[in-house]
């Protein structure tokens, strides 16, 4: 598994290459709430995030789902 920090940076690479179905299948599978956050932290830093709509609803969805408490993905 990828250290915290090296997810983001990965998929971020993904969505500007402009598979927007490899990231978002990428994002259904994000090992914590931790590497959603610094994603959607890295697109809104790079620009990308208001020209990728798609991908924002996916993020947020898949915050939603690891924040309930019995949908943690095990380690």
């Amino acid at each position: 598994m990828a250290k915290t920090g090296q997810w983001s940076n990965k998929v971020l690479a993904i969505i500007k290459t402009g598979n927007t179905q490899a990231a978002i299948a990428q994002i259904k599978v994000a090992p914590t709430v931790k590497d959603l956050n610094q994603l959607k932290a890295a697109l809104l830093a790079s620009g990308l995030l208001a020209k990728q709509k798609p991908i924002e609803i996916v993020i947020e969805e898949s915050t939603a789902l690891l924040s309930a408490p019995r949908l943690h993905r095990a380690p």
